[in-house]
């Protein structure tokens, strides 16, 4: 597969205009990469027991991760137990993400009563205030209402600058800004619902390991969360929209990546990765998005030479930008 890295940029991480092939519509995409009828019905067909088989495997797993550090019981079982919940929250974060958009189960109740108690709240999101925000991110991808501007704008940045940021995440300083946000919706009526759901949860969850004698087991949720899920989701949040620039292209607003199996385990399950598709028609469950990918790129609209050939070779370019003179790359 071409590189990416091979392209020219006008600005930002957005490509040049003449590198964006002009092929759509055709019959079977408009003009902006939604799938046309009859083939946008099939895209955006609900596939409920896949859903529900995700959403216990994702139980099952958790009580695997629990028994994995009894049977160890020493510190490789408990740094093992730590990851496997970092991810496991990775992936509930990303099925929420799927119930905000209505599409993990077809009845809306049920979509959104597990997107909320078995899937958000245990995860610390407020689902309600996410899905707010998130649905202004699709309606105008980095305009001037994108909740997630700031986490955005101005890559390429330099590799020590990156580097800061991710050690701040990793040793906990980004997950307890966010979780002082979580106890100040305390205070304030309009997020008090919310906040308090998210806690009694927590304290749930909690209360549970307690029960089983081992309160200790709570922390190897609260901690990945804190450090472990802020790399990744920064890490996966750039390589989506980092650098690139409001327009009605997605490809001038949103980076295509080549998905290897370890970004999928650990970073983009569920299909996530292939997120230029999702932005094309975020009415497409997570389980179709391939087939949607495949159709952006058979109509010519998403040419090889658009997406990175890995997650390495992406955050290299988000990361490229030369040192301040006068300072320590080591440093």
């Amino acid at each position: 597969m071409a590189t990416a890295l091979s392209l020219t940029f006008r600005e930002g991480m957005v490509p040049v205009r003449s590198s964006l092939p002009e092929v759509l519509p055709t019959e079977r995409l408009t003009d902006r990469g939604m799938p046309r009828p009859p083939l946008r019905e099939e895209l955006r067909r609900i596939r409920n027991g896949r859903s529900a088989l995700a959403v216990l495997s994702l139980a099952a797993q958790i009580a695997g991760i629990i028994a994995l550090v009894e049977v160890l019981a020493n510190p490789v079982g408990y740094v093992l137990g730590f990851v496997l919940f970092g991810r496991v929250i990775v992936c509930m974060n990303i099925l929420g993400h799927e119930a905000v958009h209505r599409t993990l189960f077809s009845d809306k109740g049920l979509n959104d009563w597990v997107g909320r108690w078995l899937l958000s709240y245990p995860a610390f999101v407020a689902f309600e205030l996410y899905r707010r925000g998130h649905m202004a991110h699709h309606r105008d991808e980095l305009g001037p209402d994108e909740p997630d501007l700031a986490l955005y704008r101005g890559y390429p940045i330099s590799r020590s600058s990156l580097r800061r940021k991710l050690v701040r995440d990793a040793v906990g300083v980004s997950g307890w800004k966010i979780m002082r946000g979580l106890l100040r919706g305390l205070r304030k009526p309009r997020t008090r619902p919310v906040a308090l759901r998210i806690f009694a949860v927590q304290f749930g969850l909690l209360a549970l390991a307690t029960a089983f004698g081992r309160p200790w087991l709570y922390l190897l949720w609260l901690g990945p969360y804190l450090t472990q899920w802020r790399v990744t989701n920064r890490l996966r949040a750039i390589a989506e929209h980092g650098g690139m620039t409001r327009s009605s292209d997605r490809r001038e607003t949103t980076i295509a990546v080549r998905q290897s199996l370890v970004a999928r385990f650990f970073m983009v399950p569920y299909h996530v990765g292939l997120h230029v598709a999702h932005h094309a028609d975020m009415g497409v469950p997570c389980w179709n998005l391939p087939r949607l990918h495949r159709e952006l790129r058979a109509s010519g609209w998403l040419p090889d030479e658009l997406i990175y050939p890995s997650y390495r070779s992406l955050w290299a370019r988000l990361s490229s930008r030369p040192e301040p003179v006068g300072t320590n790359p080591a440093a």
